[in-house]
């Protein structure tokens, strides 16, 4: 039986500024550290006991996210295993351009949940399905297996674990603060309120 651990890296820079990333980057917000500082500390009570591996996009945001976490679960950071195939969607034309300045040409542009799919040059939803499905077949039968990685390919990683159609996959919720857990199918969304405290400096 497979386990997942399903969370998406902590607020970052560009987040904070409105800004698409898609393949680009930007280092964690402070307040972004303390979200991952949070999510490792509740994350840490699912894990206590038993093997798991930890598995992250290889984007810096993603893998700095891993590291916040690793440190919480006491698990070794240079176990975590980075995977391009989890990195979020390229937005092609659209990566470091803000919400804002999208907006003043395209007004209608977030009608649409899955107005991502809208920028130039972006990858299609079928290749991320693609590369997804492609790491999932290299896991093995059975495991515990924490993922970091994003808000949209999250979506459709969640998407495919719960066998959910195209729609639904869109409605699911993008949260900084929570992971998923998907056991056989079912899910079980776990909240992390950020405590006080600053987390530790970690490289991007």
């Amino acid at each position: 039986m497979r386990q997942f651990f399903i969370l998406r890296h902590g607020q970052t820079l560009f987040n904070a500024e409105q800004k698409l990333q898609g393949h680009c980057n930007s280092p964690l917000t402070e307040k972004g550290q303390r979200q991952a500082l949070s999510v490792g500390r509740v994350l840490q009570a699912y894990l206590e006991s038993g093997s798991y591996h930890v598995y992250s996009s290889s984007l810096g945001r993603a893998l700095q996210t891993a590291e916040i976490v690793c440190q919480q679960l006491g698990y070794a950071v240079e176990e975590i295993i980075a995977d391009d195939r989890l990195k979020e969607f390229s937005l092609g034309d659209w990566e470091q351009k803000t919400l804002p300045e999208l907006q003043a040409t395209r007004p209608d542009l977030l009608d649409e949940a899955d107005w991502y799919l809208q920028a130039p040059n972006g990858e299609r939803y079928e290749q991320v399905q693609q590369r997804l499905s492609q790491w999932l077949e290299t896991l093995p039968e059975t495991g515990r297996f924490v993922v970091v990685s994003h808000g949209l390919t999250g979506i459709v990683l969640r998407g495919m674990l719960l066998d959910l159609d195209y729609e639904q996959v869109w409605q699911q919720d993008l949260p900084q603060d929570a992971f998923f857990k998907i056991v056989n199918g079912q899910v079980e969304r776990v909240d992390c309120p950020m405590s006080e405290g600053r987390a530790q400096a970690v490289s991007a």
